[in-house]
């Protein structure tokens, strides 16, 4: 790039539309009753889970649907909150109390969650610019570092009361 020229900074929707998607997408999932709204990721794409953690403040379910790739058994997110400011609810949750459960279009598993750091960090940022091509754009929007976030399958059976 020579000088005097602007990185182009990729175009992202407005905030209000970002949240009426995530919106609708967890209604379309509810509606269906979770026969709709989850997909597995593919070779350059991602798949959607559901995530379920406790909350940090009053103890109950909380859910939400994220974005995410295979890492071997690991299940690799990035708490980007739309590429806005602050960090997303269910990643407080999560450095709370980090045992959750997922469900996937297999079904439900039970995970724990962690920041990746150092050079697994670095490895599963590379391997999702693979998939975005605009990550590194869309993460300098926001204020502090985007948290990469594995989920560890843990042994167990999920707990039907988590997944409402």
């Amino acid at each position: 790039m020579s000088v005097g020229q602007r990185a182009k900074t990729p175009w992202l929707p407005p905030r209000w539309f970002i949240r009426l998607a995530w919106s609708a997408h967890r209604g379309v999932y509810r509606v269906f009753r979770g026969r709709v709204g989850l997909w597995r990721p593919r070779a350059n794409s991602w798949g959607t889970l559901r995530l379920t953690t406790t909350g940090r403040r009053t103890g109950r379910p909380r859910s939400v649907i994220i974005g995410y790739f295979e890492d071997g058994p690991n299940l690799v997110s990035l708490a980007m909150n739309g590429w806005g400011e602050g960090e997303p609810a269910w990643w407080h949750n999560l450095q709370a109390h980090p045992d959750a459960t997922v469900d996937l279009v297999d079904g439900p598993r039970l995970v724990h969650g962690h920041a990746a750091t150092g050079d697994e960090r670095l490895r599963l940022w590379t391997r999702w610019r693979e998939i975005d091509k605009n990550l590194d754009a869309y993460a300098a929007r926001r204020p502090s570092d985007t948290a990469v976030v594995v989920l560890e399958p843990t042994v167990g059976t999920p707990d039907p009361s988590q997944g409402s």
